[in-house]
């Protein structure tokens, strides 16, 4: 994959909507009328000769009423709207005015509650890195053979999707602090900047100690023993696993596999556990030369507020992954509820799902084709809508095979 340069640009605007009440002499009292607005959207971006095509996605917030257009050729799209809360989406193709193609996103937020609106929607050129990508999480579970939940057997697939050999020393694998199923307004707001988050590992090793070839991968699982018994997955050649103490889980250290480096959770028992109800966000970034996790922590906190379902104000502090770390990442969600993406477009501009939960099904990767080396080459446009299987078969189904 090429590397492309980024185009940085955001625009945000916090919203509400608007219903205006009229009555008259000859009208029935308090009669409530709806009011339009017309909403004019122009894209724009640096060296950019052509927009291709541009996908809108245009999401009222209160109704959860989407409305979608497919722009060719085409810079400006005017639509009527009724007054109210929107984010607005671009996902697309255009053409450089070096003539590549490349692919870009946008988002943005825009309060209509006037006659006629203007949004400038500055496009967004999605960097590729030559680097590790997320090719599965599998999160969902599964169902015993009695019909109970599991919550053992869930694992990263963490994959080397370039034509070198990569060291897996110092990944870091985090889960969102956000849901993508829940839209708060917090304070402040910082997507365009890092990814808050809920929990932290790290693979160990000072910098070459875990090579990883070209199209090949290494297993991150949760407990890195056979789950066969339980309708799960043999999961005891995976390179690393999940350290827990968490005695109702079952989570028995192989003493075979190492252990991730936990740096931060919220769970007790030094657990670290992903929901099975397809809402998170995923990032695989590196811990910097010369950082240390303490370090890690002591920089990068991250204190927010918003308002809750009773009225009052909800302070948290946890910690965040600055964007220029992350390698590559995945928002999960549920159809019919998916309300915000959890990370700046170009790093994931889409989402993907395995739901409901239990359900045995995970997301994966598509793939491309196959490398020189005959191992597969996966699809990374750093949008999870069009890169990933949603209810895929998992990969390792029938146990860790490289």
């Amino acid at each position: 994959m090429k590397k492309r340069f980024l185009i940085i640009g955001f625009i945000a605007a916090l919203a509400s909507s608007t219903a205006i009440v009229s009555c008259s002499d000859d009208d029935d009292f308090g009669t409530e009328v709806s009011q339009k607005s017309t909403l004019t959207v122009t894209l724009t971006g640096d060296n950019i000769a052509t927009y291709k095509t541009i996908e809108l996605e245009i999401l009222e917030t209160n109704s959860g009423a989407i409305t979608k257009k497919i722009l060719e050729n085409a810079s400006a799209y005017t639509l009527e709207l009724p007054y109210g809360s929107y984010k607005i989406t671009a996902n697309g193709t255009v053409i450089t005015k070096d003539n590549e193609e490349v692919q870009v996103g946008a988002t943005a937020q825009k309060d209509i509650n006037t006659g006629a609106a203007n949004l400038s929607l500055p496009l967004i050129i999605k960097q590729f890195n030559k680097d590790f990508i997320i090719e599965e999480v599998f999160f969902a579970g599964v169902k015993t053979n009695d019909g109970k939940n599991y919550n053992n057997s869930r694992y990263f697939k963490i994959t080397n999707n370039t034509n070198e050999v990569l060291y897996a020393d110092r990944l870091m694998v985090a889960t969102s602090e956000f849901f993508t199923t829940v839209a708060r307004t917090v304070t402040p707001s910082i997507v365009d900047q890092a990814f808050p988050i809920s929990a932290l590992m790290i693979v160990p090793g000072t910098g070459k100690e875990h090579p990883v070839q070209p199209g090949s991968f290494i297993v991150i699982a949760d407990n890195a023993i056979n789950h066969t018994a339980s309708n799960g997955f043999d999961l005891t050649k995976a390179d690393f696993e999940f350290p827990s103490t968490n005695p109702s889980l079952g989570q028995v250290d192989n003493p075979s596999v190492p252990n991730m480096n936990i740096v931060y959770t919220q769970m007790t028992y030094n657990m670290i556990f992903l929901y099975t109800t397809s809402q998170q966000g995923y990032a695989l970034a590196r811990l910097p030369e010369g950082k240390t996790a303490d370090a890690f922590l002591s920089e990068n906190k991250y204190d927010y507020s918003y308002t809750n379902s009773a009225g009052g104000v909800t302070n948290k502090s946890v910690y965040k992954i600055p964007n220029t770390w992350i390698i590559d990442a995945i928002n999960t969600s549920r159809e019919n509820e998916f309300l915000q993406i959890l990370t700046a477009p170009s790093i994931d501009a889409g989402w993907t799902s395995a739901s409901p939960g239990y359900n045995g099904k995970t997301v994966r990767r598509k793939i491309l084709g196959l490398m020189s080396n005959g191992k597969n080459l996966y699809k990374d446009t750093n949008n999870s809508t069009s890169d990933f299987v949603r209810n895929s078969e998992p990969s390792l189904k029938n146990g860790i095979v490289k």
